[in-house]
């Protein structure tokens, strides 16, 4: 080969390797490998085993995983980075989701019934919380493999486990809903976890949430009127009952759909928490847990939703009103606005500066986007029998 030939040859070598470079910059950039987490999300579908991944900056869908088992009362929690969902399905299943690449990383089923779970504070563990066979298990959040088997056992029978939240100490509290107990698990050596035991609290804690910045720890009781208080910061103090007898003295209704105390909204300095089997809100000063005031709502609370500033808290229903959310004024402790997004609304979710609120319903295969504001239709997106929503937001606020 000559000279010529030869330096043609390698400039033709280095032509290619541009052209492969350059190819290779723009395909990566059309597959947008390049983006943030700050505005993601999750919708769950419950009924076809599939999570929608969404992004509220354009209010748009953008992309989907799908074979996540049972998800008919599936909770979601993520990764301090934003970029994994770990998903609690009914079936005992937990499974980790990267929603940059939208693919399932892992799945694992973990129990034969779960009702939710926790992510530490340091975004090491993994906790879920079991029905059946009742306890506690906690997974290594970067690869799910079991680290510790708490089983919730009182007087030799095993309780399901409800109320599982994180704390700023590392520790994750739960609540036994066949024991009555509140539970402190100190999980700092995993395979040698230190658990404190509360016993008494009252008849079937149905749930439990941390409010106050962390500071309590709230069960709500199903069996009796009131709640089950803990202070995280002084628990030897014990657990005392606040709002006692709320219903003394009333006949209960129906209770078609348990409330859940995941969305008892603070704002205003008081706490907002549906009442069990009444029409009603509960109001109470969330430094005191005395009773502040009771709001007549349109029917049976399941969710409180507090937007992000603390003006408004909005509320959803049990069947059979359960196509109405109502929007309570919080310096009037009064309902403002009544709104009907559509046949069985399930779920509702602020994006983090509250200027976008996202509400699921069910029947309509939809969830539609308000302005809280100005109460407006945003827009809508499609999902197969949409549940839960769950923004990355909730990666940077304990209990969620």
């Amino acid at each position: 080969m000559t000279s010529r030939a030869r330096r043609a040859a390698r400039l033709g070598m280095k032509s290619l390797l541009v052209l492969f470079l350059f190819l290779a910059v723009a395909a990566s950039a059309m597959a947008g490998t390049v983006r943030g987490t700050g505005d993601l999300g999750i919708v769950v579908e419950r009924a076809s085993g599939r999570v929608v991944i969404i992004e509220h900056s354009h209010r748009s869908r953008i992309g989907a995983v799908d074979g996540l088992g049972d998800l008919s009362h599936a909770s979601a929690v993520f990764s301090r980075d934003g970029r994994f969902a770990y998903v609690f399905g009914r079936d005992g299943g937990l499974s980790k989701i990267d929603l940059i690449e939208a693919k399932l990383v892992r799945r694992i089923v973990q129990a034969g019934n779960a009702i939710g779970g926790a992510i530490s504070a340091d975004g090491r563990l993994i906790a879920v919380s079991n029905y059946e066979p009742g306890g506690v298990k906690i997974f290594d959040a970067e690869s799910l493999d079991l680290v510790a088997d708490l089983p919730a056992e009182s007087n030799g029978q095993r309780s399901k486990v409800v109320g599982l939240v994180e704390t700023a100490d590392g520790a994750f509290v739960y609540t036994l809903y066949d024991a009555g107990e509140i539970w402190i698990a100190d999980v700092a050596e995993p395979a040698l976890p230190a658990i404190r035991k509360f016993p008494g609290i009252g008849a079937l804690p149905y749930d439990g949430v941390t409010v106050d910045g962390g500071r309590s720890y709230v069960a709500g009781l199903f069996g009796e009127d009131g709640l089950a208080l803990l202070d995280l910061w002084r628990p030897e103090a014990g657990v005392r009952r606040v709002l006692s007898g709320y219903g003394r003295g009333e006949e209960p209704l129906p209770v078609y759909k348990m409330p859940h105390l995941e969305g008892v909204a603070v704002a205003g300095g008081n706490v907002f928490l549906p009442a069990v089997g009444r029409h009603e809100l509960l109001v109470a000063d969330v430094r005191t847990w005395a009773e502040v005031a009771r709001i007549p709502v349109h029917g049976q609370p399941v969710f409180a939703v507090a937007r992000p500033d603390g003006r408004q808290v909005w509320v959803n229903f049990a069947h059979p009103h359960n196509d109405t959310v109502q929007v309570i004024d919080v310096p009037s402790l009064k309902v403002a606005h009544t709104l009907r997004p559509g046949k069985a609304v399930m779920h509702l979710e602020f994006t983090p500066k509250g200027d976008q609120v996202w509400i699921s319903a069910r029947d309509e295969d939809l969830v539609r986007i308000y302005d809280p504001r100005t109460l407006a239709e945003l827009g809508a997106i499609a999902a197969e029998k949409p549940s839960g929503i769950f923004f990355t937001a909730r990666a940077t606020r304990l209990g969620y």
